[in-house]
């Protein structure tokens, strides 16, 4: 696998993920996963950090594509780890989800946690609500905005303002938005653009700053299957 790089020095690397591998085996699995192929060209990783994650600093679930970010040395892993665990790093995202959005902004501010349904989901708590209580529920935060409206779908993008697993999903599912290809989170008899083969969520940007304390923004744009969705809904007028 060729993995295309936005940025590298002597203690980073931002590479562009493709959708459907994952990042690290949080399981036994027999597939090869992203950090196989890391330590396959770049095995000193095996120095940094803890087995199966070394020297990545944060992940993305198997079907989103975007920037991703791998420290070379501990020094830059605990540094950076530690600005995603303050909330001093900006990500953003491009979604499309299922439906007509109202509102062009908005913020979702509720409580994840895992479902009692179906343990390999999330679930959005209110606040306030008797379950939340419960242990195991975590404050999640996050920020959208519309960028173009479609005939059955909306295109956001978003800002996660805290890490919580699933957290995007999860919260445009609670919208009653899901994101259109989430088969996880999708709705009973959801309609699904033509040619679409995953989940339409890409990591789009990140901006972090270096061990140098220099601010670093990493772009990454939309990839091409992803393209060839928008221009169907503009071309069949979805």
């Amino acid at each position: 696998m060729e993995l295309k790089i936005l940025y590298e020095d002597g203690n980073i690397l931002g590479i562009e993920k493709p959708a459907g591998i994952i990042v690290y085996p949080e399981r036994p699995i027999v597939e090869k996963t992203l950090i196989d192929h890391l330590l396959k060209n770049c095995p000193d990783l095996k120095n940094v950090g803890k087995a199966p994650r070394y020297g990545i600093i944060h992940r993305l679930d198997r079907d989103t594509s975007g920037i991703l970010l791998i420290a070379k040395n501990n020094k830059t892993l605990n540094f950076l780890q530690k600005q995603f665990k303050e909330g001093k790093v900006t990500k953003k995202y491009l979604a499309l989800v299922i439906g007509n959005i109202k509102q062009n902004f908005g913020e979702i501010k509720t409580l994840i946690g895992r479902s009692l349904k179906n343990r390999k989901k999330q679930r959005a708590y209110l606040i306030h609500e008797p379950r939340a209580k419960k242990r195991g529920k975590r404050l999640a935060i996050t920020e959208y905005s519309v960028l173009k409206r479609f005939k059955n779908y909306t295109l956001v993008e978003v800002v996660p303002k805290t890490g919580r697993h699933h957290q995007i999903r999860t919260h445009l599912a609670y919208l009653f938005h899901p994101i259109a290809g989430d088969e996880l989170y999708r709705f009973k008899n959801q309609p699904r653009p033509k040619d679409l083969k995953r989940q339409f969520l890409h990591a789009s940007y990140l901006k972090i700053k270096l061990p140098d304390g220099k601010e670093k923004e990493l772009k990454s744009k939309l990839p091409e299957d992803l393209k060839k969705i928008l221009k169907n809904l503009i071309s069949y007028g979805s």
